[in-house]
């Protein structure tokens, strides 16, 4: 039994379904079919009773005659004609004396004149009882147990005198062929609504079902990973399971909002951490660098070398000054003074790197919004552009695309700088703004973290996507916070 509620929706609620409805097919069929064998049965016996009201007062004037042919002519009337399947024709009329003895009958030579009826057997032993024990002068209903026959009894009589009973026999199997035939027009009906109800009882009990079990499928992948967006038009109702598809949908929202921003947090901490381990390390080599420079300079300067020595020389400053730059570039400081960031600043760095776009060939969607002037670190906001731009333009493909976008609203600068190049996985963007990433094909892998850095210092936030086959890169840095 166990087993049969352990069964998916997909089958129990077709089953469930079916077996009420052929329960109830069943139940209502056979009220119907014993109220149709009562009406039958009813309307027989109504028939046969008003039969023997109109033979009784015939008949009592006969008897008080002693006319017996006229008798047995009244109780062959009946009989008279095809009977055909008609239930309301008597099997025997029987005209009894009062002390049981057959006056006529319907059928002579079964049961003659003036034989005993008590003596044709234990059925009408018991009926001539059943008679004797009836009171008043109105017709009677005798049904027997384990009698093949119904009996109607009307006695034969006026206001005075009893002359005798009038017994109508009908037998049980009479009208059992036509409630047959009742009963198979409503076992035909019946069918016929089972063949409409339980296919849609079949398609109604999987379609609730389906969403279900989709459900319950995502909901058992919770522990392994986010759970799954469910189609909006699986079931698009507004009931209690259409609310808990809802919930369902807001629970996945608000669990990959979690997740996001947890990547974001764990993403800062770490990017934060590698920053002040980068400046550490940077200012600890800036002041032996600086040393060693020096040291060089006065060489250079001092030192009567021959040409190879000087060659070496010039080879180990310069190696030292790109130590040096690399240093600098970890060294993010944005809280240097800086005039406001103008329109011609963005149209600057575009005439800036215009020769590298050109060499790829490049296709430049432009866009600058910007106001005339805004309450914003030029070199910085310029760095950060510049960084973008060139770190698209090198992406991008040969005769690829680059979007530029500049708009100030809501008093934020919001910076947007797409390419075609390579789509990056959401893992290899989790790593993106990292110094000397491996993800630079070119360069030390320094830009966008640079760029990371002087947008945190200065209070915005920047994020890299994947939106309709193209890189995202997206900087907002809100206008008028304290850098």
């Amino acid at each position: 039994m166990n087993r049969l509620f352990d069964l998916s929706f997909r089958f129990k609620l077709p089953l469930w379904g079916s077996f009420l409805i052929v329960a109830t097919a069943l139940a209502v069929s056979g009220a119907l079919m014993l109220r149709a064998y009562d009406d039958l049965k009813e309307d027989l016996l109504i028939s046969s009773k008003s039969l023997g009201r109109t033979l009784s007062k015939s008949l009592f004037r006969a008897m008080l005659h002693d006319d017996v042919w006229r008798a047995f002519e009244l109780v062959q009337a009946p009989f008279h004609g095809e009977a055909g399947d008609n239930p309301v024709q008597p099997d025997g009329i029987i005209v009894l004396d009062r002390s049981y003895r057959i006056v006529v009958s319907s059928r002579p030579t079964v049961m003659p004149m003036l034989a005993d009826f008590r003596r044709f057997g234990p059925e009408q032993a018991a009926l001539a009882d059943a008679i004797e024990a009836l009171q008043g002068r109105d017709a009677h209903t005798v049904e027997l147990p384990d009698a093949g026959h119904l009996y109607v009894v009307v006695p034969i009589a006026d206001e005075a005198a009893l002359l005798g009973a009038l017994v109508i026999s009908h037998s049980k199997s009479a009208f059992v062929p036509r409630f047959w035939r009742t009963a198979q027009s409503g076992a035909l009906i019946g069918l016929l609504v089972l063949a409409v109800l339980l296919p849609a009882n079949w398609y109604w009990g999987r379609r609730m079902a389906a969403p279900l079990v989709k459900l319950a499928d995502h909901l058992d992948g919770l522990g392994q990973g986010l759970p799954e967006d469910l189609d909006p038009g699986l079931y698009a109702y507004r009931d209690e399971l259409g609310r808990l598809f809802q919930s369902y949908r807001r629970m996945v929202q608000e669990l990959r909002e979690k997740a996001q921003l947890e990547r974001r947090v764990v993403q800062t901490e770490r990017l934060a951490a590698v920053g002040r381990l980068a400046a550490g390390i940077a200012h600890e080599i800036n002041n032996p660098l600086g040393g060693m420079l020096t040291a060089i300079d006065t060489l250079k300067c001092h030192a009567d070398a021959d040409p190879l020595t000087l060659k070496t020389i010039d080879l180990i400053e310069r190696g030292l000054v790109q130590v040096k730059e690399t240093v600098a570039a970890l060294l993010v400081e944005a809280r240097l003074k800086s005039r406001d960031l103008a329109k011609q600043d963005i149209e600057d760095v575009r005439t800036l790197v215009a020769p590298a776009s050109h060499r790829k060939r490049l296709k430049t969607a432009w866009c600058n919004d910007l106001p005339d002037s805004l309450p914003l670190p030029a070199t910085l906001v310029r760095q950060i552009f510049i960084n973008l731009l060139l770190n698209a333009i090198q992406a991008a493909n040969e005769d690829g695309d680059v979007g530029c976008l500049i708009e100030f609203d809501a008093n934020e600068l919001a910076i947007t700088v797409t390419n075609d190049g390579r789509l990056l996985t959401t893992e290899q963007m989790e790593h993106l703004f990292e110094p000397f990433s491996p993800l630079s094909e070119s360069g030390h892998g320094l830009g966008l973290w640079v760029t990371y850095q002087i947008v945190h210092q200065l209070g915005g936030r920047i994020s890299a996507k994947v939106k309709e086959n193209l890189m995202v890169f997206e900087v907002r840095l809100p206008v008028g916070a304290e850098a």
